[in-house]
């Protein structure tokens, strides 16, 4: 049963997702009528609960998912179907220090903190006052955050730690502070960066093909999903497409002769998988 003080997701017949904070004096209030605080604290997950209108709502505990997605936005958050790529290029989760830059408004701090678990740590940069605020309230709302250390801070001056095991930049120009990241990193660490446009990416690309930079990855998710009806099984009429486009590479000292041999080994693989 829900506990007071926990989030809940409740689902609306028409599918509409409500993440509410059970009170013991706060009833659930939507378009379709109200359902009492005390019904939710006797529920149990997974139960259809109805409102005073006799609507019926689903009552369920919210997934990392239903976090992600239900965060206070003042600017545009990375979305699930790219976080748990870049959570998995990074390798994030328990003992593995890993820096993030800029906040936002936190979606992807929140995932990081959830996979990296007690023993992990995150630490992410936010120039802007208003979104380092935000990004901690986000992390206070979702349950997670004690495991991450904020820093409102310009990356321009450089990050305060060294020898993380990863990094991700989501900035306007990450090519601006490519430096800083290769110094505060571990040697061979995984770098993940997320710009939306082709020619944030040409330059980027240029950017880490100049310096201690290696194994360069060029991707863009798209994620499609179909209408549950087996009788008129088809794709839905809208889809999440373009989100960003995400670069990851590693770092690597460079050296002219071993760069040409990797070059020739991958020319002879193009539009194959590289991990394979």
């Amino acid at each position: 049963m829900p506990q007071v003080g926990e989030l809940v997701l409740l689902i609306s017949p028409k599918g509409k997702r409500y993440l509410r904070r059970v009170a013991e004096d706060g009833d659930f209030h939507s378009n379709d009528g109200h359902i009492a605080a005390a019904d939710l604290v006797e529920a149990r997950f997974g139960q259809t609960l109805r409102t005073h209108m006799d609507r019926p709502y689903r009552l369920l505990k919210p997934t990392l998912y239903d976090l992600v997605k239900g965060v206070k936005r003042q600017t545009q958050i990375i979305y699930p179907k790219d976080i748990g790529y870049i959570c998995i290029k990074l390798g994030v989760g328990p003992g593995r220090r890993i820096i993030e830059a800029g906040s936002g408004s936190g979606s992807l701090t929140v995932a990081m903190s959830y996979f990296a678990g007690e023993t992990g740590r995150i630490y992410t940069y936010e120039a802007r006052p208003e979104f380092f605020k935000l990004c901690r309230r986000n992390l206070d709302w979702a349950g997670v955050g004690a495991n991450v250390e904020q820093f409102n801070k310009d990356i321009a001056e450089g990050f305060e730690q060294t020898g993380a095991d990863a990094l991700f930049l989501d900035v306007r120009t990450p090519w601006d502070y490519l430096e800083q990241a290769a110094a505060a990193v571990a040697p061979g660490a995984s770098l993940g960066f997320l710009v939306p446009t082709v020619n944030q990416v040409q330059d980027l690309v240029a950017a880490l093909q100049a310096g201690p930079f290696a194994g360069i990855e060029i991707v863009e998710i798209l994620v499609r999903r179909y209408k549950p009806v087996p009788e008129r099984l088809r794709p839905e009429d809208r889809m999440v497409a373009h989100t960003g486009f995400l670069v990851f590479c590693r770092q690597q000292d460079r050296d002219i002769e071993d760069d040409t041999a990797f070059d020739e080994a991958n020319s002879v693989r193009q539009g194959g998988d590289p991990d394979v």
